[in-house]
């Protein structure tokens, strides 16, 4: 098993340099939803923390009311593939949207862009239909597309505590 040290930081590298990924959440009865996502990943060398901008839509709210964990994953012509599994929390805050509207808007490239180019966030981060989702990994995994596709390494892996 690989320390989150180790992980979270290479997780960060990969998924800010693919940007877009694909996000499941689960709804009351149990059926998986996926959606295309944008998260900004923050690390600040104990903690790996995830931030998603998005439309608080009825669908979101209901399977993350019934089941607050989304799965995050990334994958690159390259076939580098990261992913994380998370608790999710919605923030609908004005402080907390303001501060991660400006992640996004100070964020490095690729992963850093203007909110405001979503038509319905024209008017700021204090819109109703602007929300944050905080992410904190339980599980985190790094494979370099030269595990798959040459046997050169290991993925890298990481559970926040093991299981039975």
């Amino acid at each position: 098993m690989n320390s989150l040290v180790r992980v979270a930081p290479a997780f960060r590298d990969m998924a800010h340099s693919i940007v877009w990924a694909s996000v499941a959440t689960v709804d009351p009865d149990g059926r998986p939803r996926t959606r295309i996502l944008h998260p900004i990943w923050e690390w600040d060398g104990t903690d790996l923390t995830g931030w998603i901008a998005t439309v608080p839509t009825p669908i979101k709210r209901a399977h993350l009311d019934a089941h607050p964990e989304m799965s995050v994953s990334y994958w690159a012509p390259t076939h580098d593939t990261c992913s994380a599994d998370c608790a999710a929390q919605w923030h609908t805050d004005d402080e907390t949207r303001k501060a991660v509207w400006d992640k996004f808007l100070h964020g490095p490239e690729p992963v850093g862009y203007d909110p405001r180019i979503i038509p319905m966030w024209a008017d700021g981060p204090t819109t109703e239909q602007f929300a944050v989702l905080r992410l904190r990994p339980y599980r985190l995994r790094v494979m370099a597309g030269t595990v798959m596709t040459k046997a050169e390494g290991e993925p890298l892996v990481w559970r926040e505590r093991e299981t039975a």
